[in-house]
């Protein structure tokens, strides 16, 4: 069993086909719940390594965003689908 198991909400490496190296799903959690996750799991990634994160608390945008701009990470791509927030950060070197 891998480290990620315990983590709530981490799913296993391109659990869903997307290309992404870890996906959390944060959906149902609030501010700080999914950029505590994202701080955590990004972490214990390799440079260049891709994380996709849902979630339903649209402060998550700002958090997110913010995060990557201060810690030198890149938010490559940001969508709202029906309440559920996507997105693709990669990890800074």
């Amino acid at each position: 069993m891998s480290d990620n198991a315990e983590e709530p909400g981490l799913q296993p490496t391109d659990a869903d086909g997307s290309g992404v190296d870890q996906v959390i799903d944060a959906r149902g959690l609030r501010c700080p719940e999914p950029l505590m996750l994202v701080r955590n799991q990004i972490r214990r990634q390799a440079p260049g390594a891709t994380l996709q994160v849902f979630a339903t608390d649209p402060s998550t945008e700002r958090d997110l965003r913010d995060f990557c701009r201060f810690m030198g990470h890149e938010l490559v791509s940001s969508e709202e689908r029906d309440g559920v927030w996507q997105f693709v950060l990669r990890k800074g070197g």
